[in-house]
């Protein structure tokens, strides 16, 4: 599956009615494999996982061996024909983080892999919205009443009624059930304290919503070392496919072309998204169409 019948198929996914949460993470990761460093290179090796990303993501065997994945896992959760939410946990607590070790640890947050679906499913180690992702089609798997929670800065996932009975557990912990006194912190430790826990941060959060999360997450680390602008950039593009994006990831794309040397192309981009921002933003589209002059000015 090449980028752009990979990019068609992740907009097409995005845009039904009901997505595939699973099916879009397992595409970004495609994105990820394409454009990974060839082997042998050197580049992108050392303690980031760029080197490891392609591992286990060879286009449509890699997506549908993942998928078996989770059938499997979910397959292992023992037959009882009705759980509370509590004994759904408990559950998933069991079989994802006490038998098969799912967790996560401080050094996730430095590899680039800790938010590729199929690599976290082989390493059994990631990001906290990763890891939801997988309690969540694990349990939606095997009948579960499941949904994520985006807190601010920590992904957790609910089991039950959202607004009744419910439990929320936290993946990145094992699986760990979080009561109320666990979610302040969680909250506080994120926002410094500027932002108490609310009813409107535990509502359910859905799969493009989820997903864009997890775009944002590889936008921000390859944000973190310039040598990985292709990174950033192809995680703007995917953004950008999604129906609801921020605006702005336009003008995000314009820089990203430009610094990688791009320039006719960056500040074409740069001057169509200051026409679209200069009836609410003069001052905003003004500073865009200077920029997009000296991207010109760099052709000579």
């Amino acid at each position: 599956m090449d980028s752009e019948e990979n990019r068609r198929r992740f907009a097409e996914e995005a845009r039904e009615e009901r997505p595939d949460l699973a099916l879009l993470c397992l595409l970004i990761g495609v994105e990820a494999a394409a454009h990974a460093p060839a082997p042998g290179t050197g580049a992108g090796v050392g303690g980031d996982g760029t080197g490891e990303v392609q591992g286990g993501m060879s286009g449509e065997a890699g997506i549908d061996a993942a998928q078996i994945e989770l059938d499997r896992l979910a397959g292992l959760l023992p037959y009882v024909p009705s759980r509370t939410p509590a004994q759904w946990a408990a559950a998933l607590e069991r079989l994802l983080g006490e038998e098969h070790g799912f967790r996560g640890a401080p050094g996730d947050y430095r590899r680039l892999e800790s938010s590729l679906l199929h690599a976290v499913l082989r390493r059994r180690r990631g990001l906290p919205i990763l890891l939801s992702v997988v309690w969540i089609e694990v349990a939606r798997r095997a009948g579960a009443p499941v949904y994520g929670v985006a807190l601010p800065g920590h992904f957790v996932v609910g089991f039950g009624d959202p607004t009744g009975d419910h439990v929320l557990a936290d993946p990145f912990g094992g699986g760990r059930a979080l009561g109320e006194g666990d979610l302040d912190l969680l909250v506080a430790g994120a926002t410094g304290g500027r932002a108490p826990l609310s009813a409107a941060m535990l509502q359910p959060a859905g799969p493009l919503e989820t997903v864009l999360r997890i775009l944002n997450n590889v936008r921000a680390w390859a944000g973190a070392r310039p040598e990985q602008s292709a990174v950033q950039l192809w995680a703007v593009e995917l953004s950008l496919l999604l129906p609801h994006h921020p605006a702005r990831l336009r003008y995000e794309r314009a820089e990203l072309l430009v610094e990688r040397g791009e320039f006719a192309r960056g500040a074409r981009e740069m001057e169509e998204y200051a026409d679209v921002v200069a009836a609410m933003e003069p001052n905003a589209a003004d500073h865009m169409r200077r920029a997009a002059r000296a991207a010109r000015a760099r052709l000579n």
